[in-house]
Formats: C-alpha cells, structure tokens, sequence
C-alpha cells in the first residue's frame, strides 16, 4: 500500500438485495478532499463515485448531503450499518455499508490528511493545468 493512499475493499449490499457487491472505498492524499467509492459490475469493470470525503466524516454520526450523494446512519436495522444514497439522470441505489468499516477507512483518510490541513495536499498547478488543457 502506498503511503499516501487508503484502500479497502467490502462487500455491500445494494437496494436491500440480499446479493453482497463487491465494492472498494479509496482514498489518495492528492485529491485531499475526495473519496472514491467503487463497484465490481463484471470481472474487470468496476462503476465508479467520487464525493466529498466531509459526507463520510459528518454521515457517520448523522444524516448529510443534499445532492447526488448523501450519507446517514441507519439505526432501524443495527448500529453498523451506514446507508448511503446515490442518485444520477441513470437511476438511483442505496449501498449499505459496514459503519465499523467506514470509520476505520475514515481513520485512516484523516490520519494522513487531518481536516483543516487538505490545502496542503492539493496541487492547484496541475488542477489548473487539467481544467485547461484541450481534451478532444
């Protein structure tokens, strides 16, 4: 493992279906305040979300985000669950996750990259360069 990435990998339930999804969480000191969220749809291929990493943070204590992706626990059905919810013009899912292992990955994102500090990390230069740069 690189020392400035988070990775783990789970297995989720999507839509209350009792078939688990293999997912992965990830997390890279450059993109201070994104996490990726992951889902193997075929050998190979994985859907991919990216969002703040502050809607993990605050979600897993109370419900938060107003967009496309939005985060809370669930305590109608136990204490270790975590429900996120997202939405896009393609449809809509609800994910169930491990709290216990969301707060772990959580952790570990804050360990290297404590909130306050994420400006730090963020290389504007090549954001900037990206943001500009002529794609075809």
């Amino acid at each position: 493992m690189n020392n400035d990435a988070v990775h783990q990998t789970q297995f989720v339930s999507l839509n209350g279906d009792g078939t688990r999804v293999l997912s992965r969480l990830s997390y890279v000191t450059c993109e201070p305040y994104t996490v990726g969220l992951s889902f193997r749809v075929e050998p190979g291929e994985w859907v991919e979300w990216e969002f703040a990493r502050d809607l993990l943070v605050v979600g897993l204590e109370q419900p938060t985000g107003i967009g496309d992706v939005r985060v809370r626990p669930d305590l109608s059905l136990d204490d270790d669950t975590l429900l996120l919810e997202l939405e896009s013009p393609d449809g809509y899912a609800v994910v169930e996750l491990r709290h216990s292992d969301v707060l772990r990955f959580v952790g570990a994102t804050l360990e290297l990259v404590p909130p306050g500090t994420e400006g730090r990390h963020l290389d504007l230069d090549t954001l900037i360069a990206d943001l500009t740069t002529a794609r075809p």
